[in-house]
């Protein structure tokens, strides 16, 4: 396949550099693409080595299969139609495209059909919380469609970019060492607090991160029936996301059932032993590929809910993995790439 990534200098288009070799992806040419400020700096990919090209409307995307763009969401809008006038297929990370009703938003282990019907060339990386969500959701509904879903997410730095990572681990050292720490990347410091505001606020009083959850979670998976509440907070953690799930289901659910289906079902690992101080934690699952899962009971205000814990690697299946992933099913399935 001949590649594209735009975006390649971020953190995610590292990220993908990297999940693009560990999943042994089939790459017979790279091309990076990025702004004036890292146009020119060079990396190396296997036994390449790729200098960054200056992203313009008179690149040529010609004999590129597959680009992978992560440039966010005006850059998306602004060059959808460069990248995809002569085929490619751009696989987004933005927010540009995701709620269009001809743009597929994918998640493999729950949707992966709707990949091969994207008319515009364009497919949708989902939002990193509802990535991770999604995932343990299916399993669930699978075995009792779903009617709500209440969610607490504990979002690290990660997902503000890797400056806000800088950032999180300069606040620290600057605090330790007496001074004032920099807040440039955060309405607030993020060292020692947590920050109950990802986005900006809609007139509804939620804010834009809170809302992706709710409407991307419905197009996923396919049910007007699933209604999402969440509040999303910044925590002083570097790059795993974790969530609390509140749900309610249409019938009961026995807790042996969910486990087994958690079991069996791809891209989940269950760790779930609590007397034994067995659960997920960000600290464990940086730089982890699956969604991790854990702390399952009973809900004890609503006999058909269920309460869980999920925690997964924002840069990685919260990004730039689930936008591989989405690349080798199609690849595997999709007869114009084959």
């Amino acid at each position: 396949m001949n590649i594209a990534i735009v975006g390649a200098s971020g953190a995610v288009g590292q990220e993908l550099l990297k999940v693009l070799d560990e999943q042994n992806f089939p790459v017979t040419s790279l091309r990076l693409f990025g702004s004036k400020r890292s146009a020119g700096q060079e990396y190396r990919f296997r036994d390449m080595t790729v200098k960054v090209e200056l992203l313009s409307h008179d690149s040529d995307f010609s004999g590129v299969d597959i680009a992978f763009t992560s440039a966010g969401a005006s850059t998306s809008k602004e060059y959808a139609e460069t990248i995809t006038k002569h085929g490619a297929v751009m696989i987004d990370n933005s927010s540009a495209f995701r709620m269009d009703p001809d743009v597929p938003l994918v998640v493999p282990e729950v949707n992966p059909e709707d990949a091969l019907d994207k008319p515009r060339n364009i497919i949708g990386n989902p939002n990193c919380t509802t990535i991770q969500m999604v995932v343990a959701l299916k399993p669930i509904n699978d075995l009792s469609p779903i009617t709500k879903v209440h969610v607490s997410t504990y979002q690290a730095a990660s997902g503000a970019g890797a400056a806000a990572m800088a950032e999180l681990e300069k606040q620290f050292r600057e605090i330790a060492e007496g001074t004032s720490p920099t807040i440039e990347k955060f309405p607030f410091q993020l060292a020692y607090n947590i920050i109950p505001q990802v986005d900006v606020f809609m007139d509804n009083g939620y804010t834009k991160e809170e809302m992706k959850m709710y409407n991307e979670t419905r197009k996923i998976m396919h049910s007007d029936k699933i209604k999402v509440s969440a509040t999303c907070v910044r925590v002083p953690v570097l790059r795993a996301h974790s969530e609390a799930i509140w749900l309610e289901t249409e019938q009961p659910i026995e807790i042996s059932e969910v486990r087994r289906a958690w079991e069996e079902a791809p891209g989940l690992v269950v760790k779930d032993e609590p007397f034994s101080k067995e659960y997920p934690m960000p600290l464990d699952i940086s730089d982890k590929d699956p969604v991790y899962v854990g702390r399952l009971r009973k809900d004890l205000s609503d006999s058909k809910g269920l309460s869980f814990w999920v925690v997964g690697d924002q840069i990685k299946k919260g990004a730039a993995l689930n936008a591989v992933q989405i690349a080798l099913w199609l690849l595997k399935n999709d007869p114009k790439l084959r």
